[in-house]
């Protein structure tokens, strides 16, 4: 493949509507005319494409640019060769992402693979939709699809090869569910995006234990997926036992999470790959999660909290608050502890070093 990307750059954009989109300021008396058609890192970027400067550390890969256009911030524009159309913003990533959806709308979710990301909808020969499913004009179904009875998909919605949608389970409008993703017991919204491999409503782990053998405790409740939320491939997400699984509107959830029973997560949420969230565990709205935290059952994260990579959750966390470590702290005082720690240690090491050159007494 000689192609830089797989997605097509059948789109253009000029400097003078990428300064209208992003609310740029024009300078290097930049041809507002000139065509951009795709997107790159400083130091790949070409005569077409659109590149962005937002860090010191990468003046000099800037310097040595040959890109078509560069977003940058106020204080580093000067490290902009002349020969490029330079767009001056506050927040040159920002608004690369902007232009970025723009030129590759294709990238921001899973398409048909059968249609080769093209619109075609409609039923593909080989999937399997039973008599009883509803499914809206517009919806599109990929091949070794399996649609239960009663199921309901919205308008515009893309089932990739191989996913398996369960009886009654009702999907929106403008969805994207993946290739080999399986649903069950749930309710999902509006622009929903489930990636590769997820896998939704299949019974929580609950076992009542005793010395005759575990006894499974049946999972009866439902997994709710609100607007706009995206989930990452091979996401899990248990429904619930006896109250539902709610995931609220706009929340993006990473790969490989654990979600487990009962779990009630808010709106606008952020959560890292690896993380394992235990049952019955209430996440409030805006809360940020670092790749492969560890919450136990049962705890409240209150609003806009933010957790460090790999800490391990085992106390409720107040509203507001950064946790860091394990078992995981306030962060003011987790990095208290490591400053402690620190100086315990080097004054552990200087006392040893100072015995050791003492003159033996024998």
């Amino acid at each position: 493949m000689s192609a830089r990307s797989f997605f097509r750059g059948d789109r253009q954009i000029s400097v003078g509507e990428i300064a209208k989109l992003t609310g740029a300021e024009l300078r290097h008396r930049a041809d507002p005319a000139r065509v951009i058609a795709g997107i790159a890192t400083l130091d790949r970027g070409g005569p077409s494409d659109l590149v962005f400067l937002d860090s010191a550390k990468f003046a000099e890969a800037a310097r040595a640019c040959a890109a078509g256009a560069c977003l940058a911030s106020p204080r580093l524009a000067e490290h902009v060769p002349p020969n490029i159309a330079l767009l001056v913003v506050e927040k040159p990533f920002h608004a690369f992402v902007n232009v970025a959806r723009t030129l590759f709308p294709d990238a921001l979710r899973p398409s048909s693979l059968f249609a080769g990301g093209a619109s075609a909808p409609g039923v593909a020969p080989g999937a399997v939709v039973h008599p009883s499913a509803r499914l809206e004009s517009g919806v599109t179904i990929d091949p070794g699809a399996v649609i239960g009875a009663g199921a309901e998909i919205g308008s515009g919605t893309v089932i990739a090869a191989n996913a398996v949608i369960g009886a009654q389970v009702r999907i929106g409008r403008d969805c994207a569910i993946g290739p080999n993703a399986s649903i069950a017991y749930a309710l999902i919204g509006d622009r929903v995006i489930l990636h590769a491999g997820c896998r939704i409503g299949q019974d929580g782990f609950g076992f009542v234990m005793g010395p005759g053998g575990h006894r499974k405790i049946p999972q009866i409740g439902r997994v709710i997926i609100q607007d706009d939320v995206e989930i990452g491939a091979g996401t899990s997400i248990d429904r619930g036992g006896l109250r539902d699984t709610v995931i609220g509107e706009g929340t993006k959830i990473d790969n490989q999470v654990q979600v487990a029973h009962n779990i009630s997560i808010g709106r606008h949420c952020v959560v890292a790959a690896q993380v394992g969230i235990s049952g019955s565990v209430v996440i409030g709205d805006y809360v940020v999660m670092g790749g492969q935290v560890g919450i136990a059952d049962n705890l409240t994260i209150g609003e806009g909290a933010r957790i460090g990579a790999k800490s391990g959750i085992l106390s409720d966390i107040p509203a507001g608050e950064t946790w860091v470590g394990y078992p995981a702290m306030r962060g003011r005082d987790y990095w208290r502890a490591m400053v402690v720690m620190r100086s315990a240690g080097k004054s552990s090491s200087k006392a040893k070093s100072e015995r050791d050159a003492e003159p033996s007494d024998e």
